[in-house]
């Protein structure tokens, strides 16, 4: 057997763009803010932003968006935005072809700071290929800037850390976090602005890192 069994991965940012999410926090939330409060959409947005800074994406608040919709005052359904969101998802072009590579060899897993509504919305082309699908703020009220959800996947997988690997676009998240359990992180950066061990500019190269590893080499 090789020395990895589970491949985890990020979700936004690696397998789907941003565009979705985006589209709901810096624009749907902001013109909801907007039409009930009596502001223009510039203001609202940047009265939004604002209170987004004073949360900061390293507690799991910053990802619900109940929450928001509680702190802002905003009625209605925040669910009903995710659908009328759901056409714009896109799917980055390798990663049917790396998925149904990779699947059968590996356990394939999501690890995501991404609340599970919007998983479940942006993952419903590609569920089939997971055998687990982990949100931190969702399932463990934290996010991945705790080592701890890390090692509570290796858990409930029942591996150990050293057989995982694990790719996400957050140098800070997916690759600082991960490898401090132990774990074969890699960080994916699609600009290409970076360079290293450690980083890969799409899943491809993830794939073929993934092989070395797995080989032992």
């Amino acid at each position: 057997m090789g020395r990895i069994e589970v491949v985890s991965f990020d979700l936004e940012g690696t397998l789907v763009d941003l565009r979705f999410s985006n589209l709901v926090w810096e624009t749907d939330i902001p013109r909801l803010y907007a039409e009930q409060h009596g502001l223009s959409f510039e203001e609202a947005r940047d009265r939004v932003v604002d209170e987004y800074s004073q949360v900061g994406d390293d507690q799991p608040e910053w990802y619900d968006v109940d929450y928001w919709f509680r702190r802002l005052g905003l009625s209605g359904d925040w669910r009903r935005l995710l659908e009328l969101r759901r056409d714009s998802r896109l799917v980055f072009p390798e990663v049917r072809g790396v998925l149904d590579r990779l699947q059968g060899k590996f356990s394939l897993v999501i690890s995501s700071n991404t609340i599970r509504e919007f998983l479940e919305v942006q993952l419903s082309e590609l569920e089939d290929y997971f055998e687990h699908v982990f949100s931190a703020p969702s399932d463990f009220g934290t996010v991945k800037r705790s080592g701890e959800f890390y090692g509570r996947i290796c858990r409930i997988m029942g591996v150990e850390t050293g057989k995982v690997a694990h790719v996400g676009d957050s140098l800070r998240f997916d690759y600082e976090e991960a490898k401090k359990r132990g774990i074969h992180a890699f960080y994916l950066d699609r600009s290409r602005e970076s360079g290293g061990e450690h980083v890969v500019h799409d899943l491809i190269e993830f794939e073929g890192r993934l092989r070395t590893l797995d080989d032992g080499n």
